[in-house]
């Protein structure tokens, strides 16, 4: 039976008789097929492709086979206008079936709200805010709402996923799972992403329903592209306004001010302009998308506000101002044009800079050969974990601890985070007043009511904070215009320079109390430190692609005339930099530029490294390169600097850490950075700047961590772990022991009562052997190692609810800790509040035995090797410690690093 013949008659009957249809389109046909079966899917369709139909009419059908009491049927955007763009046409599928629908965003009114509470709607539109002011809301009965709910589609799916607000969404669709009667279907939409897989697996949380990914083959198209380099906006603008005339289209740039420039510009030569970008009111961009809808030649001028799956219509061209930053966006505005018969879907790349050229040729060849950026779920998203701690708190009369933590670890987003690390979390909380336990469930405290209570609770709302910009001005106070604050994170007092309206700018200082930068005419010759459009961060492989293009000899096809002059003088003006057996080093006397191309994360992490290893160096990272400033700076010191970077345990140097503590700002993190413990707050900024687990990566040459992979729920220890319990006594007997033949037993330690356990166990040793493990980027705590000399202890955080039984023991002047850099595990158990004393750090003593010697350095794997003769595998440092269970090399490295050390006091004590 074919999926048309398995909807519902009356559906059958009105896509013939209203829509005028004859068929289905593939991916209907596939999704129907999926979603009917009771799949949960995650449908994928080129813009316009047809796919949410593919998702509603088999909702539409389940609906009308059995009528719901309240909503049956949710439909998530990302943004309102998308909401508003898709209420027209899905009003028109459910009246022409007899259902109904409704939109709750934030502009729909009280009046309307009322009514719809009052009579529910077959399907409800929304956004995740608004659907959590429903569940938070005394006057909305959540239960009776949301109780007979069938399906959840979600618009754009790839927007949403690993971000906070994907963490919310996933949190509020398991709220409304354990309300709903059914297990609620789940499907997502969208145009591009690499791994879908990983994004089904995340959208299907804890629904027991099998899944499918429906991406039907697509039949190879013409694709026509031009790349075209005309230096200034004006001349641009005029080329643009000639290719653009008679037909319609759409310019994306990538600023609000490049949109604004290229529209005036445009409607000097004719042309029909509308604009269309977030600083534009409603009114104004909703009358800009019905005149384009219904005209015949004209241009929205826009930024991303119309990438996602708003309709305007069938288009004839898609034109772009320099590139965009991703392949996914590329495609997906690409993916606007050749929708009627016979025509061709199109883009031409408008550049001014080198790097628009470069970049837009990069992410052509990356989508020639089918790559797509994937999409990273986290499993440890602490912003909206607190977020929703905090919304179900204020939500009826509170939540218990045990709910709150049984909701939170069904969501694929919290499934990294620990039950002890939760408990510390509450704990904090409750400590700070952040939160209250009154008769034993969680309320909002006074500090989050002073902080997110105002205006009836609408911070909490949502995730995320509105963004930032600063405000640009000189010396005299005159105003230039603005920047965003990611783009003011990258500037550099007294070294960095940017464009702004045409000219080029020196900073002079960054004030971020008022949220100003000041600023002086940069000098002429003076090169900005960014390129000339605006500054955004790539992916590692789209600047590897970069690279790739500047090597090689290749002609391309789609380049004017203009744009491959540019490409060919820049491969000839960067050959004796990047051509075969060079380094990528330019130096000159006082500076060194080094060519990554590793893109700009990895270039800012290491940016933050090289600044700690080379002490008074001032280093300015964009995608591409590195540049290094010092008086005495030369090539010898750099490479003992990069040397210094290649060793895993600089990344464990707090030096490095302090100095990239001190140069965040506060507003760079969330909106909840106020109410976080100090080790979530160091993890989260880390994760937000930085990425350490790349920037090793790329400087060992392994390749980058898989995406395709979502966090493992933690698991109880195994047989083989706990199988030597009975060959231990006294206080050791109850705890699970961990041990390989011939070798003395460690003891794993994962509850309170064991730990009390071991405490008292360690209490009577007068030297212990200590190190922890972290995750490498944002150093987490995951486990504890303490050594003595009836076994070694190791303690696993994630587990243990509460730390603060070692505080005696790590605090104790009777005690020696013998531990290995002892700086940093300081800083780690600092944020658990957790003080060492009586401390011998075996990297002290190594500096103090052999000063003045070429010893090899003093990493603990370098001691070993000089003192004791021995090798120490290192291998598993950079391995994931949040797994559980552990695996056994790693149980074994663990084990020994905190056994090693004891070896080593001994020997430091002997020779004195």
């Amino acid at each position: 039976m074919s999926v048309f013949a398995r909807l519902a008659p009356r559906l059958q009957q009105a896509i013939v008789s209203r829509l005028g249809w004859s068929s289905l389109r593939p991916v209907q046909e596939e999704a129907g097929e999926a979603l009917l079966d009771g799949l949960n899917a995650v449908v994928l369709a080129p813009t316009a492709g047809g796919k949410t139909e593919a998702a509603i009419f088999p909702t539409l059908s389940q609906l009308m086979d059995a009528p719901t009491s309240g909503v049956g049927a949710l439909y998530v955007a990302s943004i309102k206008a998308l909401l508003n763009n898709q209420a027209e046409r899905l009003g028109l599928y459910t009246e022409m079936v007899g259902l109904r629908r409704f939109v709750w965003h934030g502009d729909t009114t009280t009046h309307a709200r009322g009514k719809f509470l009052k009579e529910p709607t077959d399907l409800l539109l929304t956004t995740p805010e608004s659907l959590e002011v429903m569940l938070v809301s005394r006057r909305v009965d959540e239960s009776a709402l949301f109780g007979d709910l069938r399906v959840v589609v979600v618009d754009e799916v790839h927007a949403l996923a690993g971000s906070d607000r994907g963490a919310h969404l996933m949190s509020l669709v398991e709220r409304l799972a354990r309300l709903s009667k059914h297990d609620v279907q789940r499907v997502g939409l969208s145009a591009t992403v690499g791994n879908p897989q990983t994004i089904l697996r995340w959208l299907q949380g804890t629904s027991h329903r099998g899944g499918r990914v429906v991406d039907p083959a697509k039949e190879p198209g013409r694709r026509q592209l031009m790349v075209v380099h005309r230096p200034g906006q004006e001349l641009l603008a005029k080329h643009a306004a000639r290719l653009a005339k008679g037909q319609k289209s759409l310019f994306f740039c990538q600023s609000r001010a490049t949109t604004e420039l290229v529209a005036e510009n445009m409607r000097r030569t004719g042309i029909t302009v509308f604009v269309h970008h977030s600083a534009v009111s409603r009114q104004e961009r909703e009358l800009a998308e019905e005149r384009f809808h219904r005209g015949s030649d004209a241009c929205i001028v826009c930024t991303s506000t119309l990438e996602l799956g708003i309709d305007v219509g069938d288009l004839d061209r898609v034109l772009q101002a320099e590139a965009p930053d991703t392949v996914s966006s590329f495609l997906q505005r690409m993916g606007r044009t050749g929708r009627r018969e016979g025509q061709v879907t199109n883009t031409t790349f408008f550049c001014e800079t080198t790097e628009g050229v470069l970049q837009a040729i990069a992410l052509i060849e990356l989508a020639r050969t089918g790559w797509v950026e994937s999409i990273e779920v986290h499993g440890r998203c602490w912003p909206a974990l607190i977020h929703q701690l905090l919304a179900m708190s204020l939500a009826s009369d509170g939540i218990t601890p045990e709910d709150a933590w049984s909701h939170l670890i069904r969501v694929p987003d919290f499934q990294g985070v620990h039950r002890g690390e939760f408990d510390r979390l509450i704990r904090w909380l409750l400590g700070t007043r952040a939160l209250l336990l009154v008769s034993g469930r969680l309320v909002l405290g006074p500090k989050s009511e002073r902080r997110y209570g105002r205006r009836n609770f609408m911070e909490l709302f949502a995730v995320f904070s509105s963004p930032k910009t600063y405000t640009v001005q000189t010396a005299e106070g005159r105003p230039l215009g603005s920047l965003t604050q990611a783009f003011v994170d990258r500037l550099v007092e007294d070294v960095s320079s940017f464009l702004l309206g045409g000219r080029a700018w020196a900073v002079v200082r960054v004030q971020h109390d008022d949220r100003r930068v000041i600023v002086l005419p940069a000098p002429r010759g003076r090169q900005p430190t960014w390129g000339g459009f605006l500054p955004q961060f790539l992916g590692r492989e789209v600047c590897q692609q970069i690279q790739r293009v500047l090597t090689d000899d290749t002609t391309y096809g789609f380049l004017g005339d203009e744009a491959a002059a540019v490409l060919a003088e820049h491969r000839a003006a960067m050959g004796h930099i990047l051509g075969e057996g060079c380094s990528g080093l330019e130096v000159d006397s006082g500076e060194i530029r080094w060519w990554t191309f590793a893109g700009g994360r990895i270039n800012a992490t290491l940016r933050y490294a090289l600044e700690a290893v080379g002490g008074d160096w001032k280093v300015i990272a964009d995608n591409f390169l590195l540049k290094i400033r010092a008086e005495d700076l030369d090539k010898d010191s750099f490479d003992r600097a990069v040397a210094r970077l290649q060793d895993i345990e600089l990344w464990e140097d707090e030096t490095l850490w302090a100095g990239v503590a001190a140069a965040l700002p506060n507003y760079r993190l969330s909106k909840f950075q106020p109410l976080m413990p100090p080790w979530v707050e160091r993890e989260v900024v880390a994760g937000y700047l930085l990425d350490v687990a790349g920037a090793w990566s790329w400087l060992s040459g392994t390749e980058p961590q898989h995406l395709d992979r979502l966090p493992v729920s933690v698991g109880a220890p195994t047989e083989q772990d706990t199988a030597h319990l009975d060959r231990l006594g006294g206080a050791h007997a109850e705890l699970p022991v961990l041990s390989r033949d011939g070798a003395a037993p460690w003891i794993w330690v994962a509850t309170d009562t064991e730990l009390d356990a071991a405490v008292a166990a360690l209490a009577g040793e007068s030297v212990v052997g200590l190190d922890v493990e972290t995750t490498l980027g944002s150093q987490a705590l995951c486990l504890i190692q303490l050594a003595g000399s009836r076994g070694t202890y190791l303690i696993d955080v994630l587990e243990v609810t509460d730390l603060a039984p070692l505080a005696p023991l790590l605090a104790s002047h009777e005690m020696t800790k013998v531990i290995h850099h002892a700086a940093f595990e300081r800083q780690v158990l600092g944020r658990h509040g957790l003080v060492l004393e009586q401390v011998y750090d075996t990297l002290e003593g190594s500096r103090r035995k052999r000063t003045g010697k070429d010893q090899g350095g003093h990493s603990l794997r370098a001691v070993c090797a000089r003192e004791l003769g021995c090798h120490l595998d290192k291998t598993e440092q950079t391995s994931d410690w949040t797994h559980r269970p552990l695996s056994e090399t790693q149980l074994v490295y663990a084990a020994l690093d905190a056994e090693v050390l004891l070896r080593l006091h001994q020997h430091f004590e002997a020779i004195g």
